[in-house]
Protein backbone atom coordinates (compact mmCIF):
# COMPACT_ATOMS: atom_id res chain seq x y z
CA UNK A 1 0.00 0.00 0.00
CA UNK A 2 1.13 3.06 -0.81
CA UNK A 3 0.22 6.76 -1.43
CA UNK A 4 1.36 9.90 -3.74
CA UNK A 5 2.02 13.09 -3.11
CA UNK A 6 1.06 15.78 -5.82
CA UNK A 7 4.16 18.72 -5.18
CA UNK A 8 2.64 20.56 -7.38
CA UNK A 9 -0.89 21.00 -5.45
CA UNK A 10 0.55 20.38 -2.18
CA UNK A 11 0.57 24.07 -0.09
CA UNK A 12 3.07 23.28 2.43
CA UNK A 13 0.24 22.95 5.30
CA UNK A 14 1.98 20.20 6.60
CA UNK A 15 -0.88 18.42 7.89
CA UNK A 16 0.09 14.89 6.39
CA UNK A 17 3.25 14.98 7.98
CA UNK A 18 1.51 15.77 11.53
CA UNK A 19 -1.04 12.86 11.29
CA UNK A 20 1.08 10.01 9.68
CA UNK A 21 1.44 7.59 11.95
CA UNK A 22 4.51 6.06 10.94
CA UNK A 23 6.22 9.84 10.51
CA UNK A 24 6.99 9.00 7.05
CA UNK A 25 5.83 12.03 5.71
CA UNK A 26 8.90 14.35 5.57
CA UNK A 27 8.84 18.28 3.90
CA UNK A 28 11.43 19.08 1.41
CA UNK A 29 13.51 22.66 1.41
CA UNK A 30 10.59 24.54 -0.57
CA UNK A 31 7.93 23.48 2.12
CA UNK A 32 6.51 20.46 0.04
CA UNK A 33 5.35 17.07 1.50
CA UNK A 34 6.55 13.79 -0.17
CA UNK A 35 7.16 10.51 0.97
CA UNK A 36 10.58 9.24 1.09
CA UNK A 37 9.95 5.22 1.44
CA UNK A 38 6.14 4.68 -0.36
CA UNK A 39 6.67 1.17 0.48
CA UNK A 40 6.77 1.75 4.27
CA UNK A 41 3.33 3.01 3.97
CA UNK A 42 0.90 1.61 6.43
CA UNK A 43 -2.41 2.19 4.04
CA UNK A 44 -4.03 4.38 7.48
CA UNK A 45 -5.30 6.58 4.86
CA UNK A 46 -4.84 9.52 7.64
CA UNK A 47 -2.92 11.66 5.51
CA UNK A 48 -5.28 11.66 2.94
CA UNK A 49 -8.17 12.81 4.91
CA UNK A 50 -6.28 15.53 6.33
CA UNK A 51 -5.01 17.18 3.28
CA UNK A 52 -7.38 20.20 2.24
CA UNK A 53 -5.73 20.34 -1.45
CA UNK A 54 -6.36 16.81 -2.26
CA UNK A 55 -2.76 16.68 -3.03
CA UNK A 56 -2.08 13.08 -1.30
CA UNK A 57 -3.71 10.42 -3.15
CA UNK A 58 -3.97 6.29 -2.01
CA UNK A 59 -3.03 3.77 -4.44
CA UNK A 60 -5.56 1.21 -4.44
CA UNK A 61 -3.41 -1.70 -5.50
CA UNK A 62 -4.54 -4.90 -7.27
CA UNK A 63 -3.41 -6.79 -4.18
CA UNK A 64 -6.75 -5.29 -2.47
CA UNK A 65 -8.66 -5.24 -5.25
CA UNK A 66 -8.30 -1.81 -6.86
CA UNK A 67 -6.02 -2.53 -10.07
CA UNK A 68 -4.34 0.52 -9.70
CA UNK A 69 -7.21 3.18 -9.06
CA UNK A 70 -6.39 5.78 -6.56
CA UNK A 71 -8.00 7.48 -3.99
CA UNK A 72 -8.25 10.82 -2.16
CA UNK A 73 -10.79 12.65 0.06
CA UNK A 74 -13.32 15.87 -0.59
CA UNK A 75 -14.71 17.77 2.11
CA UNK A 76 -18.26 19.34 1.27
CA UNK A 77 -21.27 20.56 3.05
CA UNK A 78 -20.02 18.56 6.32
CA UNK A 79 -20.01 15.48 3.97
CA UNK A 80 -16.14 13.51 3.52
CA UNK A 81 -16.31 12.32 -0.60
CA UNK A 82 -14.37 9.22 -1.15
CA UNK A 83 -13.29 9.91 -4.69
CA UNK A 84 -12.08 6.72 -6.30
CA UNK A 85 -10.42 7.65 -9.92
CA UNK A 86 -9.87 4.05 -11.81
CA UNK A 87 -7.34 3.81 -14.46
CA UNK A 88 -9.85 3.68 -17.24
CA UNK A 89 -11.04 7.40 -16.48
CA UNK A 90 -13.75 6.18 -14.46
CA UNK A 91 -14.97 8.13 -11.20
CA UNK A 92 -16.67 6.85 -8.67
CA UNK A 93 -17.61 9.27 -5.69
CA UNK A 94 -19.08 7.66 -2.13
CA UNK A 95 -19.94 10.30 0.55
CA UNK A 96 -19.75 9.83 4.26
CA UNK A 97 -21.31 11.81 6.73
CA UNK A 98 -18.30 11.63 9.66
CA UNK A 99 -21.10 12.21 11.94
CA UNK A 100 -22.75 8.64 11.30
CA UNK A 101 -19.87 6.51 10.34
CA UNK A 102 -19.57 5.06 13.99
CA UNK A 103 -23.29 4.25 13.85
CA UNK A 104 -23.06 0.65 12.36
Amino acid sequence: MSIAIDREKCVGCGRCREVCPGTLIKIDETGKAYIKYPKDCWGCTSCVKECPVNAVKFYLGADIGGTGSMVHTEKSKGLLRWVIERPDGTVTNIDIDPKESNKY
